[in-house]
């Protein structure tokens, strides 16, 4: 077994590195990743220095993982910050630290792939094992303090954990699809008031003079992406006042490499583009990424960024909507709450040993909360 750390995903071929993952989840795809390298979104400049792992056996990838060195904690969704000021105030380094995650996505899917020869769960863990020490070894001269694996799917999360990972507990909200037929199929759901507020928030569009159109990956131009580009970059500049984590050139990179898994809801008034939602999809979920407007129409960011993705998935099928992290707002327009999950090894001991009862403690109140929200979803029935 042979352990190679890629400073550039480019250092592996998409066929290789895909093959390893065998799935359509977009996130994962070398593309992807290679977009954001590309693009220079993620490098030592921005914080985000590629560390990929990839596992050998007789030539072959036996496994594959990837990876960050972190010098900051933006753009990953799952809070630490608190950490790393416990961690500055007892005079030591929080940063670097080693991230196993997809870059700016809080998205719920693969972050270590084996290939479908490796079936036990000893020979995983054995893997893992030396993914570990190997991955220590290698960036021992600066001081790491830990390792987390963020996002990822409940077997793998499991599998962590029993290798010494500490898991831990988020919440986001999901839509699912009981093979409706149409949104208003889905609404027949709702209690007859919840229902009435949709229908009232879906109508206020209309009202506003706004026309909501779909555009697919494929039929996306560089010029809508470059109209959709400047709302995104507007949006985040008005809400936080700095500029999003990607650029243009990201965005572009996707449409050449990644269009069929692209999907676009376009907001237009007067003929004229007034805000969009970018998505991605799979063969069975939407992914809800990117959003962006000129200035607030009223309901629009719910009729984007929700209602438009709930009748996509019913007219194609779709089995989940992920619109994205936070929001309990999303509750009453039909969205669960969901567990996340994400695993995290310290290295100080004694750090280890308090960060650890916090995530025990924060578990307690993770798992209220969701049974406490789940009580706020507008469906007649509780079974949905």
């Amino acid at each position: 077994m042979n352990i190679k750390f890629l400073s550039s995903i480019s250092k592996v071929s998409d066929t290789h590195w895909n093959s390893v993952f065998e799935t359509d989840y977009p996130f994962i795809q070398h593309a992807f990743l290679s977009a954001l390298e590309q693009s220079g979104c993620t490098q030592a400049s921005t914080g985000w220095t590629p560390h990929h792992i990839i596992v050998t056996d007789r030539d072959d990838i036996i496994a594959a993982m990837p990876c960050y060195l972190k010098t900051h904690s933006y753009g990953e969704y799952v809070f630490d910050w608190a950490w790393a000021n416990a961690y500055q105030q007892h005079q030591l380094h929080y940063y670097p630290k080693l991230l196993s995650a997809i870059p700016f996505t809080p998205s719920t899917g693969p972050r270590l792939a084996f290939h479908n020869r490796i079936q036990l769960t000893q020979e995983k863990q054995t893997i893992i094992k030396n993914i570990r020490q190997a991955a220590l070894d290698s960036v021992s001269s600066v001081g790491l303090s830990s390792w987390h694996v963020l996002f990822p799917d409940t077997e793998m999360s499991s599998l962590l954990e029993d290798s010494e990972y500490k898991q831990r507990s988020g919440i986001q909200y999901h839509w699912f699809n009981h093979h409706y037929t149409s949104f208003d199929d889905f609404l027949q759901t709702f209690k007859s008031r919840k229902r009435k507020t949709l229908r009232k928030e879906r109508l206020s569009i209309t009202q506003q003079g706004i026309e909501m159109t779909v555009v697919d990956g494929r039929d996306i131009s560089k010029q809508l992406m470059a109209e959709f580009y400047r709302f995104y970059h507007f949006t985040y500049l008005k809400r936080s006042g700095q500029q999003g984590y990607l650029n243009l050139e990201f965005f572009n990179l996707l449409l050449s490499t990644m269009a069929e898994n692209l999907v676009m809801f376009c907001a237009q008034k007067d003929n004229r583009l007034i805000g969009a939602a970018l998505c991605f999809k799979d063969h069975q979920t939407l992914y809800g990424r990117y959003w962006g407007c000129e200035q607030e129409y009223e309901f629009l960011h719910f009729e984007a960024c929700y209602y438009q993705g709930i009748e996509y998935c019913i007219n194609h099928k779709l089995m989940r909507f992920d619109p994205g992290a936070q929001g309990e707002h999303k509750i009453s327009r039909g969205f669960k709450p969901v567990k996340t999950l994400s695993n995290h090894m310290i290295l100080h001991a004694e750090f280890r040993q308090a960060i650890e009862q916090f995530i025990d403690d924060e578990k307690i109140q993770v798992n209220a909360q969701i049974d406490h929200l789940t009580s706020f979803l507008p469906f007649k029935s509780a079974s949905l």
